[in-house]
């Protein structure tokens, strides 16, 4: 325990020396001291790279959190050390290639298949499962528009496909681009009848399919614009869909996505557009985000009566993927 607390003290401190000597000794990299930080938080505040390296070196955890809920990166964040920074994100893009530790915490496909079995509330402003978490919320408004204009708006009366409901908040600013075909793909029963309920089974150029996006794949066809946004699923499910974007999407065409992985966490956040624009890139698109400020969206208030916020951050990065210039 003493090694462990000096080996903090040497991170803190910048004493490299002693860091790499008590590191090689078996000190516990991961150990938290009474501020409630570990050794590579401290390297992190002090902006520290070549500390951070070594510590990453001898395992310690990038993702570890404080009693504030901070890690290693917010704080290289908080203090603009950017080389400190980028060895985080890399270490986190690495780690999670491998893992997937921060947003996957259960087994692909168990919380959805729970989600779908039981009935969701509707209100005004918001959709709740059973737990009294929020599915959608009447905030997320603004974001939906911006995003049927990244996928709509290049094109005159297009081909377009939503993957998730919800609230129809996107689905609603898609048919203000007047499009040929617009095919919705809904899983939940109840938002399914909310839907058939309200007319959107009458519209002429909606098509809509009940059950998830999995099972009713042979039906989908190609589209200038596709947009992702499922409750209950994790990012190893949007990863597999992703590897059907080259028959999905049109040449030219636009894919976005409701960016919510670890929306509670600024270093976490920015380490998974990291990794999805990776993996998408190696699909041959490119992905760019356009950052729009939401905290004026989102006043205390909003969140009473949903038992987890699952948006804490002032920036929202709405993604906008497109085919590179020189893929096939």
């Amino acid at each position: 325990m003493a090694e462990s607390s000096e080996l903090c003290e040497a991170a803190k401190n910048g004493d490299l020396a002693k860091l790499r000597a008590l590191a090689t000794a078996g000190a516990d990299v991961s150990h938290f001291d009474h501020d409630g930080l570990t050794p590579l938080m401290h390297a992190s505040k002090r902006g520290d790279a070549e500390a951070i390296r070594l510590l990453l070196h001898f395992g310690a955890p990038w993702n570890a959190l404080s009693p504030a809920g901070l890690s290693a990166g917010d704080f290289a964040m908080e203090s603009g050390h950017q080389d400190a920074l980028e060895t985080l994100i890399d270490a986190g893009i690495r780690a999670e290639l491998v893992l997937g530790s921060v947003a996957r915490r259960n087994p692909p496909g168990e919380p959805e298949e729970k989600y779908l079995e039981e009935r969701v509330l509707f209100s005004e402003d918001r959709i709740m499962d059973s737990e009294s978490k929020a599915v959608m919320m009447a905030w997320e408004r603004p974001l939906m528009e911006a995003h049927a204009r990244a996928i709509c708006g290049g094109w005159d009366g297009g081909r377009f496909l939503n993957i998730g409901f919800g609230m129809g908040l996107v689905d609603s600013a898609i048919q203000r681009y007047s499009p040929s075909s617009h095919t919705i793909v809904e899983a939940h029963p109840d938002v399914y009848k909310r839907m058939i309920e309200s007319g959107w089974g009458e519209k002429e150029n909606v098509k809509i399919l009940f059950g998830r996006w999995q099972d009713v794949l042979p039906q989908l066809e190609s589209y200038d614009g596709i947009f992702f946004d499922t409750y209950g699923e994790y990012y190893e499910d949007q990863k597999e869909f992703h590897q059907f974007l080259p028959r999905l999407l049109n040449r030219g065409g636009i894919y976005s996505y409701f960016n919510g992985f670890c929306g509670s966490n600024a270093f976490f956040h920015v380490v998974y557009c990291q990794l999805v624009s990776l993996e998408l890139g190696n699909l041959g698109y490119s992905t760019q985000y356009v950052p729009l400020p939401v905290k004026d969206c989102l006043p205390e208030e909003i969140w009473e009566g949903v038992r987890q916020k699952y948006w804490q951050l002032d920036t929202y990065y709405l993604p906008v993927c497109q085919a590179s210039d020189d893929s096939d």
